[in-house]
């Protein structure tokens, strides 16, 4: 199965965030994608609170999302919004990926788990948890023959997810990140592969890349990375652009009977802490 990645740069507000990953998603379908998959933060990225959180809306009337509806159902194809940053029914904001199916519904939507707080060494400091609710489910759908495993970006670190999704019958995880340039070089890709390894799955990574309206830098780099852990499409730069590359989808059967680490693992004793 064809599929396409879509890498971002995206602005600070909806409406210009739609006219630049419009034109990135036609190209994907017309280069022959039957899905494709944005990065984290499709519809706006704006790392002020202040700024961010009266732009936010429902996920349902957020023009970015409404767009990419109307071009799943235009062009025939599933569309993964790899995360649009919206308000939740309750007033909370949510940091959340959303299946487009190509009639243009909204097939299934998952919110990010894992908030990255952190303190870098760069002087740079995030606060995730200061803005998002996170998410309390982990999420498998359907996309045609696509059996998906949904993430976001940070859950990336925590393989507990992945081997949760694999063994609910993820084939393809999706990543979508906008991943910060020191971690970037430092982990994006090991990290890529070893979630791949892991689960005997398809990795699917598509990344926001370059320097952003709010000042804020992502790695970029989005990639592809097969069951058996190698990499099968890269970018390699992180200018905004479109990534394609085809599934063997009885690649992850084959990963999985090689080495069965999904059925061979078994309960064990927690160990003493250390003093």
């Amino acid at each position: 199965m064809k599929i396409g990645l879509i890498q971002t740069r995206t602005p600070a507000t909806q409406a210009a965030a739609l006219a630049h990953v419009l034109p990135l998603v036609r190209e994907a379908a017309a280069d022959g994608a039957r899905f494709i998959a944005t990065p984290e933060g499709t519809n706006v990225l704006q790392k002020d609170r202040e700024a961010l959180l009266p732009l936010l809306v429902s996920l349902e009337d957020d023009v970015v999302v409404a767009g990419l509806r109307d071009a799943a159902k235009a062009l025939g194809v599933w569309i993964l919004i790899g995360s649009a940053l919206v308000k939740r029914e309750d007033g909370k904001a949510a940091n959340r990926s959303a299946l487009i199916s190509p009639d243009g519904a909204i097939a299934a939507t998952y919110d990010k788990l894992h908030m990255f707080d952190v303190d870098l060494p760069t002087g740079e400091t995030a606060r995730e948890s200061a803005t998002y609710e996170p998410g309390a489910r982990a999420v498998t759908a359907r996309a045609g023959d696509l059996k998906l495993g949904m993430t976001i970006c940070y859950d990336l670190r925590f393989p507990a997810l992945y081997r949760a999704l694999a063994l609910a019958g993820a084939e393809v995880m999706t990543i979508p990140a906008a991943f910060t340039r020191p971690t970037g070089a430092a982990h994006w890709e090991v990290l890529m592969r070893a979630r791949a390894i892991e689960t005997g799955a398809f990795v699917l990574a598509p990344a926001q890349g370059g320097k952003h309206e709010d000042g804020r830098g992502t790695w970029g780099h989005s990639l592809v990375v097969a069951p058996w852990g190698e990499v099968i499409a890269s970018l390699g730069h992180d200018e905004p652009g479109v990534l394609i590359a085809d599934l063997d989808l009885a690649a992850p059967a084959k990963a999985r009977a090689a080495i069965p680490n999904l059925v061979n693992a078994r309960p064990f004793a927690e160990p003493a802490a250390l003093a």
